[in-house]
């Protein structure tokens, strides 16, 4: 997956934000500019292999972790949080990672308020 596939995945995805911080990663959140809840981070680094960094269950966290091409996200994870980098090959497949992106999208709405939620109408159902 490249940037524009990224860019364009995350993007169609419902009540999206997209920044372009920590340098050069392209950052994408739900729910709102200021109140926003990250779900996912691109970022391509040498150019060689993109980096892509997404929000995981626990049960695919530690499914994930270990898989070559995989590996627990640097800052986050450290931190006790469920994040999965992909930084390598042979990685996820781009169905598996849109897959794995649309998940973190829901996982991360759900740390919205109800009211927000609703608002957006995120988990409505």
């Amino acid at each position: 997956m490249n940037y524009k596939q990224f860019n364009k995945f995350c993007g169609s995805l419902p009540a999206t934000n997209y920044v372009v911080q920590w340098g050069d990663s392209h950052v994408w959140k739900v729910g709102g500019d200021t109140n926003g809840k990250l779900f996912a981070v691109g970022r391509w680094g040498d150019g060689k292999y993109p980096g892509i960094t997404f929000k995981v269950s626990d049960i695919a966290y530690e499914t994930l972790k270990d898989q070559p091409g995989l590996r627990p996200a640097p800052y986050l994870a450290s931190r006790g949080m469920k994040w999965i980098q992909q930084y390598a090959e042979p990685g996820l497949t781009d169905s598996e990672l849109k897959d794995y992106l649309a998940q973190s999208h829901r996982l991360a709405s759900l740390n919205l308020t109800k009211k927000k939620q609703k608002e957006l109408g995120l988990n409505q159902n």
